[in-house]
């Protein structure tokens, strides 16, 4: 047994650990660098809104809290059923079907696409058209952290709000598994004090019998006015309508509660003081009523590169198609230039030879026998004796005297 608690304390520490490490991934002015008017086109375009029709800031409450209570604060209440795959959505569950103001949260989408476009999320837009809505409409100014991300889930049967016929602690239990307090619960039900409420919620346990649980007035007004035809609609606030302010809490403690949940927080014990203490200072529930709408938008959010940033806020974001991969065709085969075959040889024919000469030898002249004349004799004188030798000697040889060389001896 001991384990068992041990661990779910352990879970549960852990659960606040991640809780806060979301919480700190939120912070005021996200948009201050991406989309510097963000903040600006929200709120300028609400209060357009606003001047044209003072209930837009009961519907944004509704809305919020709505959207924040079933799966975070994800926008997957703004989804339509027939961009699902199942055609069905969190808008047409239940309590949700009576939502309105969709219009302005597309009015809003639309300005900040043509500005920065799939920066700010739908989540954001919800959070912070609310708090604008309920500065206009007398409560406190107040800063919200954003950087909520756009879930990408919308299923109408996790749609699990409280209803208007519970108790005290019914309720409660639905609020302290979201994370809230008693504290919290009742002042974020004081966003009563600009809603509506149609008498088929509210006829069945407040209006079959006079138990002494609501004023007598306001029960015989409220029979009269239920016992029209169709579905008619009452404030839930009967004096100031269309102000934030803690006139919802002092009429609880007048008996004028109109639904069951709401009337009995100023007669269970457990609550019966913070409605007394709302009721008599307004200061107390102002900054209470907008710690709890921070609080409430801090719920279960996505940020970081969880869930997505919508295009349009009634639809999810069309699935990224991978990127094509462009086969490039595969290259033609290189071309083979067939070279012209070598053209023929040609065949020069060579002349044919001559015929070979043929030498005839032409035969011999003809011998012609001539006679021969027996040459001539010559005579030829004996040769004369050679003379005989002088014994005198010979005489010297003739000098010739050359003109380029000296002359040596006598003078000729």
């Amino acid at each position: 047994m001991e384990k068992n608690i041990l661990l779910l304390l352990f879970f549960f520490c852990i659960s606040l650990h991640l809780a806060a490490n979301v919480s700190a991934q939120l912070q005021v002015g996200f948009y201050k660098a991406r989309c510097p008017r963000a903040e600006t086109i929200v709120r300028d375009t609400v209060r357009n809104r606003f001047l044209a029709d003072r209930s837009i800031t009961a519907a944004l409450l509704r809305m919020y809290f709505h959207d924040c209570f079933v799966r975070g604060c994800d926008a997957s209440l703004l989804i339509d059923s027939k961009n699902t795959k199942n055609k069905r959505s969190e808008k047409n569950a239940g309590a949700n079907g009576s939502v309105r103001g969709y219009e302005l949260i597309d009015q809003i989408k639309s300005r900040l696409e043509a500005t920065c476009p799939m920066t700010v999320s739908c989540a954001d837009i919800i959070a912070l058209a609310t708090r604008d809505a309920v500065a206009l409409s007398g409560g406190q100014s107040y800063n919200i952290p954003t950087g909520r991300r756009d879930g990408l889930v919308s299923d109408p049967s996790q749609v699990n709000l409280p209803g208007p016929s519970l108790t005290v602690p019914q309720a409660f239990q639905s609020f302290k598994n979201k994370g809230f307090t008693l504290n919290d619960m009742v002042t974020l039900l004081g966003g009563h004090t600009v809603g509506i409420t149609h008498c088929s919620l509210f006829q069945g346990d407040r209006l079959s019998r006079a138990d002494g649980s609501m004023d007598t007035k306001l029960f015989n007004s409220l029979r009269r006015t239920c016992a029209s035809r169709g579905d008619p609609s009452v404030f839930l606030d009967q004096n100031t309508s269309f102000v934030v302010d803690n006139s919802f809490y002092k009429q609880l403690r007048l008996k004028k509660g109109i639904l069951k949940v709401d009337q009995l927080l100023a007669s269970d014990k457990s609550t019966a003081g913070i409605v007394t203490n709302f009721a008599s200072n307004p200061r107390a529930f102002q900054q209470a009523f907008a710690n709890a709408l921070i609080k409430l938008g801090n719920t279960q959010v996505l940020v970081g590169k969880s869930g997505e940033i919508r295009k349009n806020c009634r639809a999810f974001n069309p699935p990224s198609s991978p990127p094509k991969i462009i086969k490039s065709p595969p290259p033609p085969p290189p071309k083979i230039i067939k070279s012209p075959p070598p053209p023929p040889p040609k065949i020069v024919k060579s002349p044919p030879p001559p015929p070979p000469k043929v030498f005839v030898p032409s035969p011999p002249p003809p011998k012609v026998s001539v006679p021969s004349s027996p040459p001539p004799k010559v005579s030829v004188p004996p040769s004369p004796p050679p003379p005989k030798a002088l014994s005198s000697p010979s005489p010297p040889p003739p000098v010739f005297n050359s003109p380029l060389l000296p002359v040596s001896g006598p003078e000729a």
